[in-house]
């Protein structure tokens, strides 16, 4: 079996800054989500964790997500697939927009895009959160 790689620093103060106990799980993924450049599937992460010498199983790994997720450590999106992606959040307000690659599936964060949201609610309702993904093809699939 492949030795562990160590969780980054990177890591660690995102879940000091939440005032968190640093799980081997939670750091495991939560290093994967900061090094990578889009958005990961279940499937993705279980391999790159696999891949570092992690051992976290399934279970494990949905409940790390769903609670990384609830901390604001990352964002979960879900495109036109069906399939749920992760990408590591900053603590701040999810507000960028992100991009779908209808030939390879992957899902990138655009975050120099960030939408206005001009938009007025009924009375009575109240804003927390709009996606905005935009869909067509990544460099790679473009012709």
């Amino acid at each position: 079996m492949t030795k562990p790689t160590p969780p980054s620093t990177g890591a660690r103060d995102h879940l000091k800054g939440v005032g968190a106990r640093a799980t081997p799980a939670r750091l495991a993924v939560l290093d994967i989500l900061l090094a990578s450049p889009r958005a990961l599937s279940h499937q993705e992460i279980e391999q790159a964790a696999h891949d570092q010498g992690q051992d976290i199983d399934r279970v494990t790994l949905y409940r790390v997500l769903d609670w990384l997720v609830t901390q604001r450590l990352a964002h979960k999106i879900t495109a036109e697939d069906r399939v749920g992606r992760f990408n590591a959040a900053d603590r701040e307000a999810h507000g960028h927009a992100h991009f779908h690659c209808t030939e390879c599936g992957q899902v990138y964060c655009l975050n120099e895009l960030q939408p206005v949201l001009a938009v007025t609610l009924p009375p009575g309702y109240r804003y927390q959160r709009a996606e905005l993904t935009i869909q067509g093809q990544c460099p790679s699939c473009s012709p």
